[in-house]
C-alpha cells in the first residue's frame, strides 16, 4: 500500500456538489492499494501514519503525532499513486489491484487508522469522482509504502542509517 500524508488545516471531498467528508487540522491520507497487499500492509501503515510525529510540540519542532495532538484524518482512495511512469508518457496502472481485491484493504486502513488514533477516520467514496480540497499546514506532505517497511525498531525511520561507530570496547589498538 502506498500513502501520501499531508499535514492539513482543513480538508474535505466533495461528491457531486455534496460534501462526505470534512476535517479540520489533522491529516489527509491519500492511499493506494497495490495487487498483492495484505490486511497486515493496512494495518502497519495505518499504525505508521497515526505515530509519524510530524505536529509541532511546545518547542516547535515537528515532534508530536496526530493521535498526540488530537487531530482527524481523512482517508482518500487513489490507484493513481501506483502508476508507473516508466515508459512512454502514458502512465501504466497494472500495479493498482482490482476494486475488490482493494476495497476490503481500503475499508481496513481506515478503521486500522481510526482505532490507532482513537478517532474514526472520515472517508471519501472508494472509485467516486471526488474533488478533494485542503489547506496544507507547512507544508508537510510525506510518502510511505507498506512494501519499505523494514524489521527494524519501531521507532526507526525508514530508511534511517544505522549507526556504524565503532564502540570503545570494540576496537583495538595495533602497533606498526
Amino acid at each position: 500500500m502506498r500513502a501520501v500524508v499531508q499535514r492539513v488545516s482543513e480538508a474535505s471531498v466533495t461528491i457531486d456538489g455534496r460534501t462526505v467528508g470534512r476535517i479540520d487540522a489533522g491529516l489527509l491520507v491519500l492511499v493506494g492499494v497495490e495487487h498483492g497487499d495484505a490486511p497486515t500492509d493496512a494495518e502497519w501503515l495505518a499504525g505508521k501514519i497515526a505515530a509519524l510525529r510530524i505536529f509541532s510540540d511546545e518547542a516547535g519542532r515537528m515532534n508530536r503525532s496526530v493521535r498526540d495532538v488530537g487531530g482527524a484524518t481523512l482517508v482518500v482512495s487513489q490507484f493513481t499513486l501506483l502508476a508507473d511512469t516508466a515508459r512512454g508518457t502514458r502512465p501504466s496502472f497494472v500495479r493498482a489491484a482490482r476494486p475488490e481485491e482493494a476495497v476490503p484493504l481500503y475499508e481496513r486502513f481506515a478503521q486500522a487508522l481510526g482505532d490507532a488514533t482513537g478517532r474514526p477516520a472520515e472517508r471519501g467514496v472508494f472509485a467516486a469522482d471526488m474533488r478533494v480540497a485542503l489547506v496544507n499546514d507547512g507544508p508537510v506532505t510525506i510518502w510511505i509504502d507498506s512494501r519499505r517497511k523494514t524489521d527494524a525498531a519501531p521507532d526507526a525511520s525508514p530508511g534511517a542509517v544505522p549507526d556504524t561507530t565503532p564502540s570503545p570496547e570494540s576496537t583495538t589498538e595495533t602497533s606498526p
